[in-house]
């Protein structure tokens, strides 16, 4: 097998050359200034139906992480231009927060605000603010992490998963996905500054968490509350989970950091093919595949993990030829793939290079 960091040179060049440039050229719309949801495999936007502001903020995320970084000038035009329309297109100016989606006239078109959508706007504001220190961008990060917790919180460590346009309720309730997005904006705020707010409800959110939606049988990361029908875990969201715990200061060591190294070790065994690499999408909580689907963002989000992970060299390795071998091609890369490997999802939306760009990161600052 072929040692990691070449095997990881060429996945970077892969990245930069080609991936990060289809949203410079033709997933990027001129004249909203916005990317395209997604490309089709020949890189020609899909007919457009919306755009969400959290697809525009895990692109300022990109471009923002971007910047500084040798040949890539444009980093931060765009990722300037990025911060613009999100304030433009998504802020609601009437009731606070971020609207969910615009039509592709730039209307407002689904109006509702989702703790996800306001978890990456954090998190974009975050690095974006590392790179420039621009009182704008602190400005809006502040504004989003004050919306946080006076509209979405429910007052238990938890927050609400959507809310209408006016913040009123539509019991929605709190769902894993949105909280993990948000203990990471949370994470990304303390590591560009101190701040005794943030820090406190991340520990108040690990708490509720483990809590809340940890099975107690195998530690496992539940995608709803525990007691809720028809529940399940999946094997991304429990690697993805662990790298956070696991490389914060503030949170290894908490009842959660224990709860999914446990879950990372059920994860790996019942939803990882030791042959070919396959991360399973969906599994019931005696381990059963219940949606074999391999999708990229779980492989991205395994492979970060195991950089953390001590003894994992081989597996690392593995993974990161799947990786290579199976979902990044000459043209891009595969969304997904069915559980025989073939593929299913031929786009590529604008969203999937965040899920990159983070794994790439943890491999770079792994292998050194």
């Amino acid at each position: 097998m072929p040692s990691a960091s070449p095997l990881l040179n060429t996945v970077l060049t892969h990245f930069h050359d080609l991936i990060v440039p289809l949203w410079q050229g033709p997933g990027w719309h001129a004249e909203l200034a916005l990317p395209y949801e997604a490309l089709d495999a020949d890189h020609h936007p899909l007919p457009p139906q919306r755009y969400r502001a959290m697809a525009c903020a895990r692109q300022l995320y990109l471009f923002a992480s971007l910047i500084g970084e040798p040949k890539a000038d444009f980093a931060q035009t765009r990722a300037a231009a990025l911060f613009r329309s999100l304030q433009q297109h998504f802020h609601d100016a009437e009731h606070g927060g971020w609207f969910y989606s615009i039509d592709p006239a730039g209307q407002p078109l689904d109006t509702r605000k989702d703790l996800y959508t306001h978890a990456f706007i954090i998190f974009a504001c975050a690095h974006y603010w590392a790179k420039v220190r621009e009182p704008l961008v602190a400005s809006v990060l502040n504004a989003a992490l004050e919306v946080v917790a006076q509209r979405f919180a429910s007052g238990d460590g938890l927050y609400d998963a959507v809310l209408e346009r006016d913040w009123s309720s539509l019991s929605s309730g709190p769902l894993q996905n949105p909280l993990m997005h948000l203990a990471e904006a949370f994470l990304a705020t303390l590591a560009v500054r101190e701040d005794a707010n943030v820090q406190a409800a991340l520990l108040h959110l690990a708490t509720a968490m483990q809590q809340r939606f940890i099975d107690p049988g195998h530690g496992v990361m539940l995608e709803k509350p525990l007691g809720a029908v028809d529940n399940w875990f999946e094997p991304g969201h429990q690697f993805e989970w662990f790298f956070l715990l696991d490389s914060s200061d503030v949170l290894r060591g908490t009842p959660l950091h224990a709860s999914l190294s446990r879950a990372f070790a059920y994860a790996e065994l019942k939803g990882v093919d030791n042959a070919s690499g396959a991360v399973s999408g969906m599994l019931d909580l005696d381990g059963n595949v219940r949606d074999g689907t391999q999708r990229i963002w779980a492989q991205a989000e395994y492979l970060r993990a195991l950089t953390l992970r001590p003894g994992s060299e081989a597996v690392l390795q593995r993974q990161l030829l799947a990786l290579q071998q199976h979902f990044l091609h000459a043209k891009g890369w595969h969304e997904c793939l069915d559980a025989k490997g073939t593929v299913s999802r031929r786009d590529m939306p604008s969203t999937t290079p965040y899920h990159l760009a983070t794994c790439y990161q943890g491999l770079i600052k792994y292998l050194g």
